[in-house]
């Protein structure tokens, strides 16, 4: 179905076609069965799945981890995270046996954010810096990246697809088409442990110089017109 280009460094190539096909093909299957098939369609070496161990991230780790125990989960470290979401992570990662792996951004120009606080000047350049930079030294290894996002979550997340290209990698957000009544009702059916910081009014949590307290992601670069970190644009 995939190709590679002819250069020194492979390229993963995929057609608006079967492009097409793949949405087709996934859309009327349940969560369960699109994970499943994920990995007819691909070897669990050419998956990236990555989590923020956020409000309500037990939900897609705890079906993952259902289904194949060798996929490994990226946990993207800022440096900024909540103690309590740390704590969530070693919870998951104990509780369903995950394969968790952290990257970060180099020391140095981590350092650089943290004195010069550009999260305040600069929000976007901040997500830069400790969360893309990090993520995209490691994505050329991979053929699909597995992303939690939900429709219901933001008016972009609304535009998206089951699969989309970007650039020399294929998305894949099995969740997408997910209800928020529908996410909930798994979490309490299955006893699914939330983020601690949720009974706090919590229900987006990323750094905690960026995080307040709020429904959905309004608590998110309170008081700016941000409402993504820059991974999934």
């Amino acid at each position: 179905m995939f190709e590679t280009s002819n250069s020194l460094t492979p390229k993963f190539q995929i057609s608006e076609d079967t492009l097409k096909r793949l949405n087709v093909k996934y859309k009327p299957l349940t969560v369960r069965e699109r994970i499943k098939q994920l990995y007819v369609d691909f070897d669990v070496t050419e998956v990236m799945l990555t989590s923020s161990f956020a409000a309500t991230s037990a939900f897609l780790l705890k079906l993952f981890s259902d289904i194949n125990t060798d996929q490994e989960v990226f946990f993207i470290d800022t440096g900024y995270h909540f103690e309590e979401t740390l704590a969530y992570k070693e919870q998951l990662t104990k509780t369903y046996g995950l394969k968790v792996t952290s990257i970060s951004a180099l020391k140095e120009e981590h350092e650089f954010t943290s004195k010069d606080e550009t999260w305040k000047k600069n929000p976007d350049f901040c997500c830069s810096i400790n969360k893309v930079n990090p993520l995209d030294a490691i994505k050329s290894k991979y053929k699909v990246w597995v992303s939690g996002l939900m429709k219901w979550q933001s008016d972009h997340r609304a535009t998206l697809d089951t699969f989309e290209l970007r650039g020399d990698i294929l998305k894949f957000y099995p969740l997408l088409d997910i209800s928020k009544a529908q996410r909930d009702s798994y979490i309490e059916e299955h006893n699914l442990p939330f983020h601690p910081l949720v009974a706090k009014g919590y229900h987006s949590i990323g750094c905690k110089h960026c995080t307040v307290p709020g429904e959905d992601r309004t608590g998110r670069w309170n008081n700016s017109p941000k409402t993504e970190c820059g991974l999934h644009l």
